[in-house]
This record gives C-alpha cells, sequence and structure tokens, in this order.
C-alpha cells in the first residue's frame, strides 16, 4: 500500500499519544523499582555473607566441640546421646513482601533447648557434651537463617530480571515503535491537511 493511501485520524494520534504516556510512565515506574530491587538486593547480600562467614566459625567450632567430647566421652557415648534426642525443631515457613516480592520468612522453634529438654540424662554425660550440643543448636539456627536469606536473594534476583526485560522491552522496542507510528501519522496528517488545501485552492480558482 503507497503511503498516500495510509489515511489516518486525529483520534488515533490522540490515543497513540495516550499509549505512549502510559508506556513511559509505566516504564520510569518500572525502572524505579527494579533500582530500589537492586539496593535492597545489595542489603541482603550483605547479611548473606555476613551470616555465611558466621556459619562457616559455628561449624568448626561445633566439629571441634564434638571431636573433644568423643576424646573424653568416647564416640559410643556421643552418639547415644545423639540418639537419645527425640524432639525436632519445628519449622513454620511464612512469608514477607520485600519490595513486592514475596519471600520466605522462617520461624524455628525447639531448637534450642533447656539441658534438662534434650531427652539424655544428665548423669554419666559430661559438661563436654552439653558443650557440643549447645554449639550444634547454634549451627542449626544459623542454618535456618541462612536458608531464609539465600532463598530471599535468589527471589529478588529473579525479579530483578523480570523487571529488567520489562524496562528494556519498553524502552527499545514498545515505546520506539509508538513514537514512530506517532510521529507518522503527524506526517501523514500533515500531508493530508496541505493536500486539502490545496485542493481547496484549486476549486476556488
Amino acid at each position: 500500500m503507497a503511503i498516500q493511501d495510509v489515511k489516518p485520524t486525529r483520534s488515533e494520534l490522540i490515543e497513540l499519544k495516550k499509549k505512549i504516556k502510559l508506556s513511559e510512565g509505566g516504564h520510569k515506574l518500572l525502572k524505579m523499582k527494579r533500582d530500589g530491587l537492586i539496593l535492597e538486593f545489595f542489603e541482603i547480600l550483605e547479611k548473606a555473607k555476613s551470616i555465611r562467614a558466621e556459619l562457616d566459625v559455628q561449624f568448626n567450632v561445633s566439629m571441634e566441640k564434638v571431636n573433644i567430647a568423643k576424646s573424653v566421652e568416647g564416640t559410643v557415648s556421643v552418639k547415644s546421646t545423639a540418639f537419645s534426642f527425640k524432639d525436632t525443631p519445628a519449622l513454620e515457613v511464612q512469608s514477607k513482601n520485600v519490595m513486592g516480592v514475596v519471600v520466605p520468612k522462617i520461624e524455628s522453634r525447639s531448637v534450642r533447648k533447656d539441658i534438662n529438654d534434650r531427652g539424655y540424662g544428665i548423669i554419666g554425660t559430661s559438661s563436654r557434651i552439653d558443650e557440643a550440643v549447645d554449639a550444634y543448636e547454634v549451627l542449626v539456627e544459623k542454618i535456618i537463617l541462612a536458608a531464609e536469606i539465600e532463598t530471599t536473594i535468589k527471589k529478588l534476583l529473579d525479579e530483578i530480571e523480570k523487571t529488567k526485560r520489562r524496562v528494556n522491552a519498553l524502552e527499545f522496542k514498545v515505546i520506539p515503535e509508538l513514537t514512530e507510528a506517532r510521529d507518522f501519522i503527524m506526517l501523514r496528517l500533515d500531508e493530508m491537511e496541505r493536500e486539502n488545501t490545496f485542493r481547496l485552492k484549486r476549486i476556488k480558482a
């Protein structure tokens, strides 16, 4: 079809201008969301690095404590103490909102216990076993916290990538195409107006 055969209307131009304005507004909001998510991501990343370092330290402490307990009490005694535990930690996964992203919030119960609630008899065990148990309870708490933070990081990363794709689609495809269509319609409407003016002049002549 020749360009002269295309006859857009003013209403089409108005509609296109509305779409451009809406797209530009959406683009601005998505950029703000993307930037906010990135800031939040780096904040949580620092927490993740910190908890990971604490986790490594606590793991080494726990291994040291249990090895000391084994050397003092014997491996059989340590294993029998471990098997005497009946109550396991209770985990409840809830959710919280971070910049519009739903991330897990893990609530734990019965991780740290009083010495009388651990299930093994106080008589027949030494303080070395108690220290090993204490260390492992702290380790479990840190593992739970690390799992929550690292899952949050993954969800934030997924949302950042999704938002970046939408920002790029608007910036490099949708808005340029709408702008090009608007410019074409404006150019064509101007041409049509000049043609009409020329035709009216000829009729008058």
